[in-house]
């Protein structure tokens, strides 16, 4: 007799009533769209100990590289994302602008160089060769990198003791997203922000070229965040989310907002 498949429900609303996509579910994988909040994730993803060497991000991303997935619309969005970086400041300067030169959080945060002195750099990474080196580099100006899964170990940092927390390209990988959220509320100091990036569900080179559409990874990549999806699933943690790239995100691959604390009720 076979075993019946156990299947997480909606990361966001933890409704388990949804709508799969066939088109985007290869092999094994079962991406679906929640029918109670339209959030689009993967039902069964891998355990975290596998992501933290089989499906570790240095090694789906290098195979995700050589198998391509680009179109002509794909270099339309590039060419009108690359056209507005004029109109921004360096993101190193930005963190220091949003974050006051203060203590900030990397979650997810790889080789752990992506926050820069004078900020103070903390880290969590999940991949074992990862952390090694994030945790020498952090170390060497003043913090550190906790090793394991986000949801998990950003508990084990204060109470209210980063002004900054930077989730890059890292909340798509989350299986607790809510976990990894009312952490991130719980350690950011009132006057603090949160900086998301995420692949943009609802960009428009997604809905044109669909399946290989670049922000689809299996299995690391197991929610797939709207802006509608993604404020409504901060706002369950205690944030108010104000959008950054305003301009460019329908053809944008990507969603990139700042979170702070709502207003007590």
């Amino acid at each position: 007799m076979l075993d019946t498949p156990t299947y997480r429900p909606c990361p966001s609303c933890e409704g388990t009533d949804c709508t799969p996509w066939p088109q985007y579910s290869p092999d094994n994988w079962q991406v679906v769209k929640c029918d109670g909040c339209d959030l689009t994730y993967l039902r069964n993803p891998v355990e975290y100990e596998a992501l933290e060497e089989d499906f570790a991000w240095e090694v789906t991303s290098a195979a995700k590289t050589a198998k391509g997935g680009s179109t002509a619309l794909s270099g339309i969005a590039h060419k009108i994302r690359a056209a507005t970086i004029g109109l921004h400041r360096d993101k190193q300067a930005k963190f220091r602008e949003w974050f006051n030169d203060g203590h900030v959080l990397d979650i997810g945060c790889g080789a752990g160089n992506r926050i820069q002195p004078p900020i103070t750099p903390y880290g969590i990474e999940l991949s074992t060769g990862l952390h090694a080196q994030s945790d020498k580099f952090m170390r060497a100006h003043g913090g550190y990198c906790q090793h394991g899964a986000g949801a998990t170990a950003i508990w084990e940092f204060d109470q209210c003791k980063f002004d900054g927390i930077v989730m890059f390209s890292y909340l798509e990988h989350e299986t607790n997203v809510l976990g990894v959220l009312r952490g991130a509320h719980r350690a950011l100091k009132d006057t603090g922000a949160v900086f998301v990036r995420v692949p943009n569900f609802g960009s428009l080179n997604r809905r044109v070229i669909g399946p290989k559409w670049c922000g689809f990874r299996y299995p690391d990549h197991v929610n797939y965040f709207t802006l509608s999806s993604l404020t409504n699933t901060a706002s369950k943690a205690g944030f108010d989310t104000t959008l950054i790239n305003r301009f460019t995100r329908p053809v944008d691959d990507n969603i990139t907002v700042l979170l702070r604390k709502s207003a007590p009720q």
